[in-house]
């Protein structure tokens, strides 16, 4: 093991978030690894953050750069609705977060998928990658664990699901992400959010489906340790 590391290195930064719509309102979902580098910084970590009431962002990149614009823009639009008197609708959410990305696109490393709904236009998402760009979306998804997803959303994916159909599509989404991409793991999360509120729910690691040539989840090393050694094959 080298421990010459250069800490100011630029760190590899990867997760899995994913926004997805549905007949009467949008499921977000994102798992919980915190890296830095090599070196898991956190295994429960909640990367859908709350914006306002109706509006939920999903946090990819720099943890330290998402949460700073998560914070702006929940203080600008706490004093948007305070001046208009209402909540303020998906899409100026999304743009509020798109000004500030675009206008420090030099110095931010963060992705962010914005959801939810409103009166006027009902569920909605918002892709806001690296650079500053906002693209309306029936479905988005970011992070180094989106690259494993795309041809999955293009088959699995399908207009006017129903809300228990979506839930399953962004957990099963995460969690084959999360069998592939070494950066993204832990736990799974999920916000739903239509006309009736907001639903939280949470997935524990050892309850995701197991993919292909995965192990089944242990309770410590020793188990695995202490395993029999598997019968070789006979040919």
């Amino acid at each position: 093991m080298d421990l010459n590391m250069d800490l100011n290195a630029p760190h590899s930064m990867g997760t899995t978030i994913i926004g997805v719509t549905y007949k009467g309102g949008v499921v977000l979902g994102a798992d919980s690894r915190t890296s830095t580098g090599v070196y898991v910084a956190n295994r429960a970590s909640d990367k859908i953050t709350k914006l306002t009431d109706n509006v939920y962002v999903c946090r990819s990149g720099s943890a330290a750069d998402s949460q700073i614009v998560s914070d702006y823009v929940r203080h600008f639009l706490h004093q948007h609705t305070i001046q208009l008197g209402q909540p303020a609708t998906v899409k100026v959410a999304a743009n509020l977060v798109r000004l500030l990305a675009y206008n420090n696109k030099d110095m931010l490393q963060t992705g962010l998928i914005v959801g939810g709904w409103d009166k006027y236009d009902g569920g909605r998402i918002y892709g806001i990658p690296l650079g500053g760009t906002i693209l309306e979306q029936p479905f988005a998804i970011g992070g180094s664990g989106s690259s494993y997803l795309y041809g999955f959303f293009d088959q699995a994916w399908k207009e006017e699901m129903s809300r228990e159909e979506a839930e399953q599509l962004v957990v099963k989404a995460v969690s084959l992400a999360i069998a592939r991409d070494g950066a993204s793991g832990g736990v799974v999360r999920t916000v739903t959010i239509n006309s009736e509120g907001v639903t939280r729910k949470f997935y524990p690691g050892d309850q995701l489906p197991l993919w292909h040539e995965e192990l089944e989840p242990k309770n410590s090393l020793l188990d695995v340790l202490n395993a029999s050694s598997p019968e070789p094959m006979n040919i």
